[in-house]
């Protein structure tokens, strides 16, 4: 079964994927396949994890090619944090962020005031995934800030074999921090 971490980004995809890695029987990786095109982008292989913001574009093709066969979860940050997070990480010069600006609202970067062009992405983003979940059978959410707490209710849905005390201290460490 393949998994997949739905998320905006500045969420705490990097340290879930770090806490994944200790699973045995699944592979885990972060953007692994960002920026392959056609049917290649969504090759994952078996019994993979994989978390990736871009999916929330692809989602469609990820329930053409996974449907309801694929573990689906929705990582989640404070809308507060992950939108101070963005704006941290100067995501408006570069990034998701300023794609979702120029290519999705096709404007430039005086045109909308940046908190609230953080605020519309992640509110258009998380409503994606909602929709997209609304039929799937296997799927949670998991809050980034309960993620400790959480992360071993997903170990047990998963089946995930391996160390689990060491994937849980994974969650002590901010990686990818802004």
């Amino acid at each position: 079964m393949n998994i997949f971490i739905l998320n905006s980004g500045r969420c705490g995809s990097s340290t879930f994927i770090r806490a994944c890695s200790h699973i045995s029987n699944y592979s885990a990786a972060h953007e692994s396949r960002a920026r392959l095109l056609g049917a290649a982008r969504l090759d994952y292989p078996a019994n993979h994890i994989e978390a990736d913001n871009r999916l929330c574009w692809l989602l469609g093709r990820l329930h053409q090619r996974y449907g309801d066969h694929a573990f689906y979860l929705h990582l989640q940050r404070q809308p507060e944090a992950t939108i101070a997070s963005f704006r941290r990480r100067s995501e408006l010069e570069h990034g998701i962020l300023r794609a979702y600006r120029q290519g999705i609202l096709m404007s430039d970067e005086t045109a909308h005031d940046p908190t609230q062009l953080a605020a519309d992405y992640l509110h258009t983003v998380t409503e994606n995934i909602r929709h997209f979940l609304r039929d799937k059978s296997h799927c949670m959410t998991l809050q980034l800030e309960t993620a400790q707490n959480e992360f071993p209710h997903f170990w047990e849905r998963i089946g995930a074999q391996g160390d689990l005390n060491a994937a849980l201290q994974e969650w002590q460490i901010c990686y990818n921090a802004s």
